[in-house]
């Protein structure tokens, strides 16, 4: 079987990071060290905020080395780290799905202070949704610009998404001021010239009823 040149590969990721996507494109390989932003222990290096101050520690809690999130009330887990220019990989799952109880989220760039919501961009978890992505709370992108705030730049194609109850991993590539949303191994969108481009990682509490079995970053050359 014939291999592509080296010169081809470079070429790939070069438009996944920054230029016009192929819906068939995946996600690039491995940059660097991987940062485990869940060690499968504890909560060590991460934060949280909930609604009116809310006990985290009755909606998020640890079991068998995965993080299970009840959805209520809505908040955010988060590192405690700022971070830029990486391939961040998150595992999880529903384990079930009702109305207006499907909703969670991958949360990078945000920015302080904490609050519900802060300014940050997040790629959709909400079932039938995953690769939509928002600019939240004053975060802007071309992509978005003219667009209601509420309002997310819609994925490109159908839902990659598992059925409740098995494992998806979305990817997200943060490099400079571009965010690429991969699911379960196909592009689903891209924002540019977002006006956020480091931050904190997080997971939205949002009514879904999730596990989270992985979470780590790769950063880019």
């Amino acid at each position: 079987m014939k291999t592509a040149p080296i010169s081809c590969f470079f070429l790939v990721l070069a438009s996944v990071l920054s230029g016009p996507i192929l819906e068939a494109q995946s996600p690039p390989p491995a940059t660097g060290p991987a940062i485990q932003l869940f060690d499968g222990r504890d909560f060590s290096g991460l934060a949280f905020c909930m609604k009116n101050g809310a006990d985290p520690m009755k909606t998020w809690s640890i079991a068998n080395g995965v993080i299970h999130c009840t959805g209520k009330p809505i908040g955010y887990l988060r590192t405690t780290q700022i971070y830029s220019n990486y391939v961040l990989t998150v595992d999880w799952r529903f384990l079930k799905v009702r109305p207006k109880a499907d909703n969670t989220g991958v949360l990078v760039h945000i920015q302080g202070p904490d609050k519900v919501w802060p300014l940050c961009v997040q790629v959709q978890g909400r079932y039938m949704h995953q690769g939509d992505i928002f600019v939240m709370e004053g975060a802007e992108a071309k992509e978005h610009a003219g667009m209601d705030k509420n309002m997310p730049v819609r994925m490109h194609g159908k839902p990659n998404e598992k059925p409740v109850g098995q494992w998806n991993t979305c990817v997200t590539v943060c490099s400079n001021n571009v965010v690429n949303a991969f699911v379960n191994g196909k592009w689903m969108n891209r924002i540019t010239h977002c006006s956020v481009s480091s931050g904190c990682v997080g997971i939205q509490s949002e009514g879904g009823d999730i596990e989270i079995r992985r979470m780590f970053l790769q950063p880019l050359k």
